[in-house]
């Protein structure tokens, strides 16, 4: 299965599990690991080694992500976007701004491959010897070829209760990103349906479900 940058940046915003949101990308040690376990498609084949990043490449990919998710959200509209962010969205202009520039970092030429016995293709070459501007070009034209390509109808936020992700739909009839949160949905729904009839009064069915039957003997 392709490996989907663009999203695997935006989800390193996630639900911590305890109803608040975690970011993977909080300090530079986590962003450096998270950098590390991605080197192949950022850096190169081999190029994880000791790879560290300092507190200014994590705010780069920080800001870079803020643009993608500012993005994202213009993408899934009219639909909501995620909750995690929903009220604090850079405007698209500045998303987009933001998104090229990187892009437009690292000089790139394109260098036409052909091994023996395989059809030629396409491979771009990098004179860029800083790796944090490699990194980050990398991300964005992740970014620019998700959004303009035809993924980009399918993206969707997920609207389980307590999820923040973005996914891409896989099949016509789903609505979350993954079952766990399906199950919670659902959950909740019928939740909600228990304790308020059509009409919004209170469900006189689950009054007689919840009753206490009478005590032989007792008064009515």
């Amino acid at each position: 299965m392709e490996r989907q940058l663009a999203l695997e940046l935006v989800s390193t915003v996630r639900h911590d599990g305890d109803g608040g949101v975690a970011d993977d990308l909080a300090t530079a040690e986590e962003a450096a690991r998270w950098i590390r376990e991605r080197a192949d498609l950022l850096l190169g084949q081999g190029a994880a080694g000791e790879f560290t990043a300092d507190e200014e490449l994590r705010d780069r990919v920080v800001a870079l992500r803020q643009a993608v998710r500012a993005l994202f959200a213009l993408a899934v509209s009219p639909a909501p976007p995620s909750r995690a962010d929903a009220d604090r969205l850079i405007s698209a202009e500045q998303a987009l701004d933001r998104l090229n520039s990187a892009a437009a970092a690292e000089p790139v030429a394109p260098q036409l491959v052909w091994p023996r016995g395989a059809p030629p293709g396409v491979r771009a070459l990098s004179t860029e010897g800083d790796p944090r501007v490699r990194i980050i070009a990398a991300l964005a034209r992740a970014a620019i070829d998700f959004l303009a390509g035809p993924e980009r109808e399918r993206l969707r936020a997920c609207t389980a209760p307590r999820c923040v992700r973005y996914f891409v739909k896989g099949h016509g009839r789903q609505e979350w990103c993954k079952p766990a949160c399906g199950n919670r949905a659902r959950v909740a729904r019928h939740y909600q349906r228990t304790r308020t009839g059509a009409d919004g009064e209170p469900d006189p069915d689950r009054r007689r479900r919840t009753t206490r039957p009478a005590v032989p003997g007792s008064p009515p």
